[in-house]
This record gives C-alpha cells, sequence and structure tokens, in this order.
C-alpha cells in the first residue's frame, strides 16, 4: 500500500538549491510534543502506527497492525459516535479536529487531541490519517507560548533574544522603547548597532562569556545616553542568561534592560545633597577661622573650588571695606577690591580676572555690578557670546574667558546684616553640568557664611587700625641720643585674632645725663587698654620729672593705676646713670630684663618679686646693677617670649641664646628677637627696648 502524503506531482523541483537533509538542527519541539501518526483502512483497522503512537496508546505495532481502531482504543460507551465520525471522514472527505477520550493498553482513561483527514492512494483506495497528541501536552504548550508572548510583549522590562553571534532574534515592546528603535529593525542586527551604551564592549565580553560558561550575569549597572533622549544620562540594569533546548545545544543568550534611570537620578540626588551638606559642614569649620578680610576671602574660594566651581573669585566694594555706607546706583558703576581668586587647574580664565588686592570699575552693565546692586543671584546656565561682555572685565578678558571654555556663570551676593558686601563670582570650564538652582541656593549658603564672617572682620580690622593709631601714637618716637647709652627699640601689635593691646615703652631724659628706660604691659586689648597706655605713660614722665627712686616711681603708679576699674599692670623702670655706670632698676611684676655682657653667657636679672600694678598697698624694691662699656639691656613685654605651647623657661632661654653678641648691631638684635621669637598668630602684642652702655 501506497499512502499519498506527498502534493500532487511530487516534489516541487522548479528552482533554487535542493534541500539537503541534515543541513539544519532540527528543533525539539516535535519530541517535546511526541505527535503520532496513525492510519486505517475503510474497514476501520490500523494499517499504519508510528513510535510515537507506541507512547501514546502502549501498544506495539505489532499489537496493533490489523486491529480495528474502535476496539481496540475506545470504550464501548464512545463506541457508536467514534464510528459515525469516521465514516463522516471517509464519505465528505471534511477534516475532524477536536479532542476525544481514548483506552491505553493499561486501561487507563486519556484526554487525546486528533486532527482526522482523508487520504486516497493511487489505487483509489480510502483511508483515514489521524494526528494524535495528548491533549494535556498540549494545552500545557498553549498556555505557555500564550503566557511566554504576554509576559515579553506586556513586560515593563526589556527583553531580547540573542543568536551566538549577538544578532537579535526577537525584541519585546519594551526594549523599543528603551533604545528608540522599532522591532523590526533589530532583527539580525548586532547588539552594538542599538544598546547606546559607552561600555559596549564590555558588555559584549560579558554575554560571550555567559554563552561560554552558561554561568548567568544579574543586575549589571550601566549609564549612558539613548538616541531617543541624547540630552541626559539614563541608567539600565542588564541582565543576561544562556538559552538552551531540550538537548541542550546553545540556541543563543536573553538579555533583560530594567531601566532604573529614575533611581539613578535619585541616587545621584541624594549623593549630591549629602555633598553640599559635607561642603556646608566643612565651610562652617574652615571659612572665617580669622578676622582678616582677605584670609577670609580665600577660604571661601577654597572651599567652593571645584565641588562648586572651576574658577572662583572673591570681591569686595571698595566702599563696605572703608565702612562707607553709600547709597546704591540704580545703573552706575561700582568700584570693588579683588581678595581672592582661585582655579581648580591651571586656567587662562584667571588671566581674565582682577588679581587679588587690586581696584576695578565695573559699569552698570556687567552681571557682578547687577548682583550688587539688586542683591540677589545672577545665573547664566548657558554662557553664549552675547554673555561674555557683562561677565568680563574688557573685550580682552572675554576673549581669555571664551578661550579657557566658560560654558556657565553664577554671581551671588554677599550680604551681612542687609548690607552688601560684594559678590561671589563662579564660572564652570571643565565641569560639564551648568550652574542650577540647587547650586545658587548651595552658593547662597557658602557666600551669606563668608559674608557675615568678612563683615566682622572688616569692623574688627577697623577697631584695631584705630587702637594701633592711637597705640603707635602715645608711643615715643625713635629714641633720640642719650649720654652713655645707644638706644633701638620696637613695637609689633599682636597678630592675625587679637587686637591691639597696652604694651609701652619709654626713653624719657633726667638731669645730670641719667636716662629713665621704661617698659609695662597693661592686660587686655582694644582701644581702652591703649588709652589707659597713655594715661600710665604720661603719669610715668610726669614722675620721673621729680627725680624720684625707681620704687617711688611704682609706688606712685600703682595708686593711680588702682583707680582704673579692672586693670592690672605689670611695668619695669630703670634709670642708667653714665658717669656711675650704674643701673637702678624696680621691678611691679614685669618679665626680667636680659644682660648680655661680652665673654660672658646672658642672664636674666634677679630682681625682687613685687605684684603688678593695680594690686594696691605692696611695697615695690629698687635694685642695682654695675654695668660695664658695652653691656647690653634688653627690656620686653611678655608678647615676645610667652606662647600657648612652650613652657616660660624654654622660651627664656631661646631669647639668651639669641644675645650671644652683644656687640651686634642694636637694629639687627631688635629683628633677630622678633623675627626669631615671634610666630605670625601670636595672640599678644610686644614692646621691646634695647640699651648697650657706651
Amino acid at each position: 500500500m501506497a499512502v499519498g502524503f506527498l502534493p500532487p506531482g511530487g516534489p516541487d523541483r522548479s528552482g533554487g538549491d535542493e534541500y539537503s537533509p541534515g543541513g539544519t538542527r532540527p528543533t525539539g519541539l516535535l519530541d517535546v510534543l511526541s505527535v503520532a501518526a496513525v492510519a486505517l483502512d475503510s474497514q476501520g483497522r490500523i494499517v499504519f502506527w508510528t513510535p510515537q503512537a507506541e507512547e501514546l496508546f502502549g501498544y506495539t505495532a505489532e499489537d496493533a497492525l490489523g486491529q480495528n481502531a474502535a476496539r481496540l482504543l475506545v470504550d464501548p460507551e464512545h463506541l457508536k459516535a467514534t464510528v459515525n465520525m469516521f465514516m463522516e471522514v471517509l464519505e465528505t472527505g471534511r477534516s475532524w479536529a477536536g479532542a476525544f477520550p481514548i483506552r491505553r493498553k493499561d486501561g487507563a482513561g486519556h484526554l487525546m487531541e486528533f486532527r482526522t483527514m482523508r487520504l486516497l492512494d493511487d489505487h483509489g483506495d480510502v483511508y483515514a490519517l489521524g494526528i494524535v497528541a495528548d491533549h494535556s501536552m498540549l494545552q500545557r504548550v498553549e498556555t505557555d507560548l500564550a503566557l511566554c508572548e504576554r509576559l515579553i510583549n506586556q513586560s515593563p522590562i526589556g527583553l531580547a533574544l540573542l543568536d551566538p553571534e549577538l544578532r537579535y532574534l526577537l525584541v519585546n515592546p519594551a526594549l523599543e522603547r528603551i533604545d528608540g528603535v522599532p522591532a523590526g529593525e533589530h532583527i539580525g542586527r548586532p547588539l552594538r548597532d542599538t544598546l547606546a551604551l559607552p561600555d559596549i564592549d564590555s558588555v559584549e565580553s560579558a554575554l560571550r562569556q555567559v554563552l561560554t560558561t552558561g554561568t548567568p550575569l544579574l543586575d549589571q549597572y550601566h549609564v549612558g545616553r539613548p538616541p531617543t533622549d541624547p540630552e541626559h544620562e539614563h541608567a539600565w540594569s542588564l541582565s543576561f542568561y544562556r538559552l538552551e533546548d531540550p538537548g541542550g545545544r546553545v540556541l543563543g543568550a536573553a538579555t533583560s534592560v530594567v531601566d532604573v534611570t529614575e533611581r539613578h537620578r535619585a541616587a545621584a540626588e541624594a549623593d549630591r545633597a549629602r555633598r553640599r551638606l559635607a561642603l556646608i559642614a566643612d565651610a562652617s569649620a574652615r571659612v572665617g577661622t580669622s578676622l582678616e578680610v582677605e584670609r577670609t576671602a580665600h577660604e571661601l574660594a577654597e572651599i567652593a573650588t571645584p565641588v562648586l566651581a572651576d574658577v572662583v573669585a572673591v570681591d569686595v566694594l571698595d566702599s563696605a571695606l572703608a565702612l562707607r555706607r553709600s547709597r546704591r546706583p540704580e545703573n552706575g558703576p561700582e568700584l570693588f577690591r579683588a581678595l581672592a581668586l582661585k582655579a581648580d587647574h591651571p586656567s587662562v580664565a584667571l588671566r581674565a580676572a582682577d588679581p587679588p588686592g587690586d581696584l576695578a570699575a565695573y559699569g552698570g552693565d556687567r552681571l557682578v555690578t547687577l548682583c550688587v546692586h539688586t542683591g540677589r543671584p545672577v545665573l547664566v546656565p548657558h554662557v553664549g557670546a552675547h554673555d561674555l561682555p557683562r561677565i568680563a572685565r574688557n573685550a580682552e578678558a572675554g576673549e581669555l574667558l571664551a578661550q579657557a571654555g566658560v560654558h556657565s556663570y553664577l554671581a551671588v551676593p554677599l550680604i551681612a546684616h542687609g548690607e552688601v558686601l560684594g559678590a561671589l563670582d563662579l564660572k564652570r570650564t571643565r565641569n560639564p553640568v551648568p550652574f542650577d538652582q540647587d547650586d545658587v541656593v548651595l552658593a547662597a549658603e557658602l557666600a551669606g557664611r563668608a559674608a557675615v564672617a568678612i563683615d566682622n572682620a572688616r569692623w574688627f580690622q577697623s577697631v584695631r587700625n584705630t587702637a594701633l593709631t592711637l597705640q603707635r601714637s602715645l608711643l615715643p618716637d625713635h629714641p633720640p641720643h642719650h649720654t652713655g647709652l645707644e638706644l633701638a627699640s620696637r613695637y609689633q601689635p599682636a597678630q592675625a585674632t587679637s587686637e591691639v593691646g597696652g604694651d609701652w615703652y619709654d626713653v624719657i631724659p633726667l638731669s645730670q645725663d641719667r636716662t629713665a628706660l621704661v617698659v609695662g604691659d597693661v592686660m587686655g586689648n582694644g582701644i581702652d587698654a591703649a588709652a589707659t597706655m597713655g594715661r600710665l605713660r604720661t603719669a610715668t614722665c610726669a614722675y620721673a620729672d621729680l627725680e624720684l627712686p625707681p620704687a617711688a616711681v611704682l609706688q606712685h603708679l600703682d595708686k593711680i593705676t588702682c583707680d582704673l576699674e579692672h586693670y592690672i599692670v605689670t611695668c619695669l623702670y630703670a634709670v642708667y646713670d653714665p658717669a656711675l655706670h650704674r643701673c637702678e632698676i624696680a621691678n611691679a611684676g614685669h618679665m626680667p630684663p636680659a644682660l648680655a655682657c661680652s665673654g660672658r653667657a646672658a642672664t636674666l636679672l634677679d630682681l625682687p618679686p613685687a605684684a603688678p600694678l593695680g594690686v594696691g598697698g605692696v611695697p615695690f624694691e629698687t635694685s642695682t646693677v654695675d654695668l660695664a662699656a658695652g653691656d647690653l639691656l634688653v627690656l620686653y613685654t611678655d608678647g615676645l617670649v610667652e606662647t600657648r605651647r612652650h613652657p616660660i623657661d624654654d622660651r627664656l632661654g631661646v631669647l639668651l641664646g639669641f644675645l650671644d653678641e652683644p656687640h651686634r648691631p642694636l637694629e639687627e638684635t631688635c629683628d633677630l628677637l622678633l623675627h626669631g621669637l615671634r610666630h605670625p598668630d601670636d595672640h599678644d602684642d610686644v614692646a621691646l627696648l634695647v640699651a648697650r652702655t657706651l
């Protein structure tokens, strides 16, 4: 018997290459479905039985061939319906499809799905061909396929199937939306054609590793700019795993792409907020550490670079530095003094800015002028050629800013207690992100903190300058020539963080060529201390004219000091007589003078201890010291030797060490002592008087 399974006329050989059996490896789907074929003659006897039929029904070919199919496979209750269906197919030629219960060899009932059709052989004999598969298996495969299709098409996660050469086989709509390429344009193209990642080489390398090892890679974080939104960064989480058929053949790889841009941006914003808080905290500790305007401005520029800007300048209105509250002109120019300039990297933009210390007038059309006039920030997110003339001081500076790549600009006013002091000027060159409103808030916070410190510093410097002017006006001019003595003196005010104190020295000519040498220290600082020092110096000169012994002079000064509330004063009063080569000295709680003699080590004079002036009721003693020609007597206040870090005895030892050459020029000796013993941050002022006997 020959059953006609081929189309009429036999195989199609009309054109094209002949199909080569085995040229394409079969899939495993038919094996999974286990589809069987059964053929019956017109009497219902089984004439064709495939091995898959044996698996489905349990009967071997020997058991089944020649048997009546209805009686072998169908329960009696379904026998009539089966025969009718069979006859209808043979008589009408219409195919029948549906699920039908059958009985296996072991007696168990199963629902099978049939596709039944009529066949004719070359003799005109009629047969029935049934294609059979387990109904539950087909239903499960159908459900799986439907579920897979819905999952893939409706999933918000981008999914793609790639062949072993990393070419697209299938993509879902979500991936279309992610990479902006229609699904049909993916098919057959390599992965790198559509996935806009800067590290696509590493992605492909990871995929090939997955194909080789079978080990999945999950949640790989990647950032890029998709064609659909090239202006902004997007982030994706990629996972890769290998696909195999039931026989273990590698079909390719599956890729899932989850858009995590919102999470990426939220994390970036959280990190940005943390860095901003850290910057503000850092600014609280680093800006305003001194009462110096220039140093505070420099600290502000340091803290703003490079976190906030690539080039930072701090400019203060000259009127604010001079403590002049002038009415702000609406459109007129402003005179700025540049205080600080800082760049994160070498840049020609530095040449476009005013050097620190310089004065510069900016017209009313300039953005920095607009900033101080309005008291509001001026933001230019994207600087164009038309903006540079309003930012730069002149045309040449504008060209330098363009050459430096300035693409974003921000000016923030320095405001303290309602007064605009100047502006914080910010530019970005290397940082590609333009300034935004968050940067404005941060810059305003930094500028506000710095402005208060600058305001405090300018007022302090004003008071300090006033006190210093008063102090210097009360001190004597360069000592004139005195018989038997060579003299040199210095006054050095307190440094960075302290005010001017009440230290003083004096040289008073007396009768018979004698000279009174005085050094004193009013405990305290500021104008009050300087004024008190002036009163005591005047009183000292008056008592010196009375030709009183040193102890008596201190006794009178003590009474005066007691009448001055809250003041304690140390003082050393000495009278040198060149005829006797003798010096009489009285001490009121002051540091002992140093004596350097030729051929001997310098020593401190051992004077009787006494209380400072202002304690009251304490007697003072006069000591006598014989001096030879060339001896050096050094009188000083405690600011020369006292520090917060070293024992006083060690410092006095250092002082004596600098006096190893008593014949050194006196001016040189003064400079040596100040430079060798003083530190820039010392908190006290110093009065120094050096006398050499002739």
